[in-house]
């Protein structure tokens, strides 16, 4: 993030303070901040050098805001939101069921006249709006963690999956658990840097109307999602994110040649709906479908059986799974040999801990691509990277960085699979952290388990390689609070059975 953006985002995250004093949330911040944005960039698209036609009533643009003051704004405000509320396309859905949290008249005044309107938004280079807008999600997450960014998927992350990935303009690239937009963004900002200057006026049509695609079941985090595909180009009708839909209910049809997905965790798994007010309901059952393998209350199961019904032949995909995905028995073992068997899964990320808002969450990032129907099983090798054995990441000390995935995206090979080649050596490197596991040895496994490591836990050995108290004490709580979890799933069963 360049230092001018940075001041921009510490600049809102000053008002945010403000706000907080005013019993406003980070997130409902960012949320109104998300509606005076659109008004303001919409008036700037409006003027030279795009001259292009408004989008919002004059009644209720920008002008008409900054025309304001005292309890005539805060209500013209209000009646701003309810009126594009009701408009079609993707304006309709930024500002659905949207509602004015700003009570304060003055700070309202302050926030348009003040942070927003002496910023020209749209001249600013796409991904410096997009750094903003995440700095600031982050920044939200960061200080609530229960809330929508619980379990934010790091950004450095993300873009080292998509580089793994390489989405190109041919694709349609889906996230059905989108939350906002992270991975769909990545992998836009991917195609518009690598192919931006050859593409054809088809094409760039394509990657601004139909190349991504996704559902979120939260409806203020699917706001979040359309909002920030808007600004950084994205512009569809209908609108590319489904909100307030549970994409786990039903086959949606569409099939998709790149998934990528980060699902919510959490051990069960429950139909969810959202009522009229915009409140979700759960029903807890499990998912009856025909194109699953198993019928599990397991959510994370749920889902990489739905991202299997998803992709088109030859599609790929990258989901981030906790471990018990990995080693779960039972609807677990079904799920991980009909993949092993019906996809080429072929690469395993073990994820640090402490790279997350929520705690306790141990994760990997699963590599897989969709096959044809055929006897033979798809998996030949799975190769797996251990990112999580001797290193220490915190969120606000140590959080992880691109150059901590350059030496995994380097050894991936994307584009060139067929040439990897192992930097674990049992006499020459035994620190080596990749190395790879033919399908006949993985499918003899206890329950087909793919949780595996090997190497020493220097922790274990020497206490001199014991990592400073203040991350010690994170990962014995991230232990303490995973454990916890799998204690309540048993104990959940034993009183189900």
């Amino acid at each position: 993030m360049s230092n001018d953006t940075q001041q921009i985002v510490n600049k809102a995250w000053n008002f945010a303070h403000v706000l907080r004093d005013d019993g406003l949330s980070y997130m409902a911040y960012t949320e109104q901040i998300t509606f005076l944005l659109f008004l303001k960039m919409a008036d700037e698209q409006t003027k030279p050098p795009y001259n292009r036609p408004p989008i919002v009533p004059a009644k209720y643009n920008w002008e008409s805001l900054l025309k304001r003051e005292g309890d005539e704004l805060e209500a013209h405000y209000r009646h701003i939101l309810e009126e594009l509320g009701k408009q079609p396309g993707m304006l309709g859905e930024i500002f659905k069921k949207a509602r004015p949290e700003i009570q304060n008249p003055a700070t309202l005044r302050r926030l348009i006249v003040d942070l927003i309107d002496v910023e020209k938004w749209s001249s600013m280079q796409a991904d410096v709006k997009g750094d903003i807008y995440e700095g600031l999600l982050a920044k939200s997450a960061a200080e609530s963690p229960k809330g929508a960014g619980q379990y934010f998927t790091p950004r450095e992350l993300i873009k080292a999956i998509v580089d793994c990935v390489q989405p190109t303009i041919d694709d349609t690239v889906c996230d059905p658990a989108s939350g906002t937009g992270g991975f769909l963004l990545a992998a836009y900002d991917y195609v518009a840097k690598h192919q931006g200057k050859t593409l054809d006026k088809d094409q760039k049509k394509h990657l601004r109307t139909k190349f991504v695609k996704g559902w979120e079941l939260v409806p203020n985090t699917a706001r979040l999602c359309i909002m920030n595909l808007f600004l950084h180009g994205v512009d569809a009708d209908p609108c590319p994110i489904r909100s307030g839909v549970d994409s786990l209910a039903s086959d949606p049809g569409e099939r998709f040649s790149v998934v990528l997905t980060n699902p919510p965790f959490g051990k069960k798994s429950s139909i969810s709906i959202v009522n009229e007010e915009g409140d979700l309901e759960k029903d807890d059952t499990a998912y009856e479908r025909q194109d699953f393998w198993t019928t599990t209350k397991n959510k994370q199961l749920n889902f990489v059986q739905h991202i299997k019904t998803l992709l088109k032949v030859n599609g790929r995909c990258a989901i981030v799974v906790p471990d018990n995905v990995l080693f779960e028995g039972g609807a677990g073992e079904t799920v991980r040999r009909n993949l092993l068997k019906q996809c080429d899964v072929h690469t395993l990320l073990r994820l640090p801990t402490g790279i997350f808002y929520a705690q306790g969450v141990k994760a990997n990032v699963l590599f897989l691509d969709a096959k044809p129907a055929q006897e033979k099983p798809w998996t030949k090798s799975l190769w797996v990277y251990d990112l999580r054995t001797n290193m220490h990441f915190t969120q606000k000390t140590n959080p992880l960085r691109r150059t901590d995935l350059d030496e995994f995206v380097e050894l991936y090979r994307p584009g060139k699979r067929h040439l990897r080649k192992p930097n674990w050596d049992a006499d020459k490197n035994p620190d080596g952290r990749w190395r790879s596991f033919d399908y006949d040895d993985l499918i003899k496994r206890d329950k087909v388990n793919l949780d595996i490591f090997w190497l020493r836990d220097k922790s274990l050995e020497d206490s001199d390689d014991l990592p400073p108290p203040d991350i010690l004490a994170q990962e014995i709580a991230d232990d303490l609070q995973a454990a916890l979890e799998q204690f309540t799933a048993i104990a959940e069963k034993v009183k189900a059975n």
